[in-house]
């Protein structure tokens, strides 16, 4: 692990790997860090040089400055990239990383030369229900705020498990929505367990995850920015078949909200990682599409 002080004060931590001209830079989702990318990390083709990053309130790197929304991170890694002089790459984003790379792509088109949408939110947000009676989302009652957020019983569930250091509740929870497929080999998944628990911002990136809209279309949570308009880049957008956490209609607000720039893949037998569900096949994925002229 390497880290580098960014001009906000935050210091980002980081992960590099050797390789060819051709640079990838990798953006986690929520309750993980650079971490969880050690697999892409060790076996994508050495034709690429790659940089995986924490981003802030993850891992080793600070949470000086809560974050107000999604932007904030996109400010964050544009601070990376101009501190390590990178000024042209192809982003990867898994899940609450594919807001922040599409988000990125938009701000700062110039410099994305492709994007990997892996398991990604949606264009339009990852929506947030208050609970009914029985305990279970009410479709029709969307959150529009971050008090909101916090007032859930799965936010502080899952919150007072982390400050708690409750692997066993963390277990459990990514044994049913992120590994209901394959799992991790023993030891790798214990270091997943401990870097999970170095989240600091749970309610924060819910927050966000709910009022990011780069669409057009107008929600309960947030009007649509349109920055998707914005986004020059080809985008391979990969979903699970058996992903319990982005949905089929997420994937599909993708597609049609950066139109003829999206690929879709849909992957059989695998939910919402598929790095540990077909490495192989992903990485192929990957590799087709980054070398593709």
């Amino acid at each position: 692990m390497k880290s580098i002080e960014l001009p906000n004060g935050e210091t980002m931590g980081y992960r590099e790997r050797a390789g060819g001209d051709e640079i990838v830079l990798l953006v986690h989702g929520n309750m993980n860090s650079s971490k969880h990318w050690d697999v892409v990390i060790e076996n994508l083709d050495s034709a690429f040089k790659v940089f995986a990053v924490d981003l802030r309130g993850f891992g080793i790197s600070t949470y000086h400055r809560p974050i107000e929304d999604l932007t904030d991170y996109s400010r964050d890694l544009k601070m990376f990239t101009e501190a390590l002089g990178l000024s042209s790459f192809h982003l990867v984003g898994w899940s609450t990383g594919g807001g922040v790379v599409m988000q990125y792509a938009a701000d700062y088109p110039e410099q994305v030369k492709k994007l990997i949408l892996l398991a990604s939110m949606s264009t339009r947000g990852y929506p947030f229900y208050y609970d009914n009676e029985q305990g279970l989302p009410d479709l029709g009652l969307r959150i529009t705020t971050r008090e909101g957020i916090e007032q859930l019983a799965r936010t502080q569930m899952v919150s007072a498990a982390a400050v708690n250091r409750d692997k066993a509740f963390m277990k459990s929870l990514f044994d049913f929505a992120v590994y209901n497929g394959n799992k991790p080999d023993p030891e790798r998944y214990e270091e997943y367990l401990d870097d999970i628990l170095t989240q600091r911002n749970l309610a924060d990136i819910y927050h966000g995850l709910n009022i990011f809209n780069i669409s057009s279309i107008d929600n309960e949570a947030a009007k649509g920015t349109r920055a998707a308009d914005r986004i020059q880049a080809s985008a391979l957008v990969i979903r699970g078949n058996n992903d319990l956490v982005i949905t089929e209609q997420m994937f599909q607000e993708i597609l049609e909200d950066l139109g003829e720039r999206a690929r879709p893949v849909l992957m059989d037998n695998c939910g919402h990682s598929p790095l540990i569900d077909n490495l192989p096949l992903l990485l192929q994925h990957m590799t087709d599409f980054l070398k593709e002229q």
